[in-house]
């Protein structure tokens, strides 16, 4: 039985929506349709576990070929389990679920996984039919659902974690017992804020992955130690939103730009790494700049 989150059943009705509707339009950066731009849809390719699935459109069907079978499947399918799928998942206020009647749909023409390869970025790519230009490009896609808690365009985890050097004072080994003592539910925070009372200070040393440095110093050398000064007042200021960090870090600014015309240099090289992290940078791969997810993001919320 497959069980998933509401993200993870996010990207099968991104599938079934998309099939079933024949079309999809482009959005504005607030994530609304915009109604001019209407792309019909040719074909959609999914990479399973078992290799790579083809869904193409023709008239009232949908044409399946992968695992080396081929089915068709009527059209009016693909809209009503979309239908039902996302009913479930405005109902749903469990964490992980499992939904028999979709998943018994999706095994019927071989799928067996809800999310696609993680290999790429891109959870789905889906070859359009660009009426203005006549091109049929095919074009990646991730899928970020907005139906349970806010999605994440990064997960943080081992390759992501930095490293700091605590100078400005030899701690006894009573005091770094303490420390890590401290078990509170913000005990990063307050460990860091120990120490700080204690007399340490806190300089960046390096990332544990160095391919996850290296892909940031790829997209701007100074990158790292921009990220670890915001990564560092996450935990000592009052501020959790990414404007308000880097709005601060500009303010306090770790690598001695030049400021006086106002260049928004930390604004724009922040925004530059979450394109890239939204459009193909995985922090456990090595990145050469190649776009991934070449068409943007979908957002299942509705």
């Amino acid at each position: 039985m497959l069980k998933g989150n509401k993200g993870e059943w996010s990207e099968v009705y991104a599938l079934l929506k998309v099939l079933g509707d024949r079309e999809i339009y482009a959005g504005d950066s607030n994530l609304n349709k915009i109604e001019k731009l209407l792309f019909p849809v040719i074909k959609v390719l999914r990479d399973e576990t078992n290799g790579t699935y083809s869904f193409e459109l023709s008239k009232d069907l949908v044409i399946i070929k992968g695992g080396g079978e081929e089915f068709r499947l009527p059209l009016l399918k693909f809209k009503e389990q979309a239908f039902y799928l996302l009913s479930k998942l405005k109902e749903t206020t469990s964490s992980t679920f499992s939904i028999p009647e979709v998943e018994n749909f999706i095994k019927s023409f071989g799928c067996e996984s809800l999310k696609a390869k993680s290999s790429v970025k891109s959870d789905i790519r889906i070859v359009i039919h660009d009426l203005r230009t006549g091109t049929t490009p095919e074009l990646g896609f991730s899928i970020k659902s907005q139906l349970g808690g806010a999605s994440t365009l990064l997960n943080a985890g081992k390759t992501t974690n930095f490293n700091f050097v605590i100078t400005g004072r030899k701690f006894s080994r009573e005091e770094i017992i303490e420390i890590n003592q401290i078990d509170t539910r913000s005990k990063i925070k307050d460990r860091i804020d120990k120490i700080k009372e204690l007399g340490g200070k806190f300089n960046f040393l390096n990332t544990d992955s160095p391919i996850f440095e290296n892909n940031l110093v790829l997209i701007d050398s100074l990158l790292p130690k921009i990220m670890a000064e915001i990564v560092y007042l996450f935990y000592t200021s009052n501020s959790s939103s990414l404007r308000n960090l880097v709005d601060q870090v500009a303010l306090i600014n770790p690598v001695a730009y030049n400021l006086d015309n106002k260049h928004p240099y930390y604004e724009y090289k922040v925004k530059r790494l979450l394109t890239d992290i939204a459009l193909g940078m995985m922090p456990s791969k090595v990145w050469t700049g190649q776009l991934d997810a070449t068409g943007g993001v979908f957002d299942s919320k509705r």
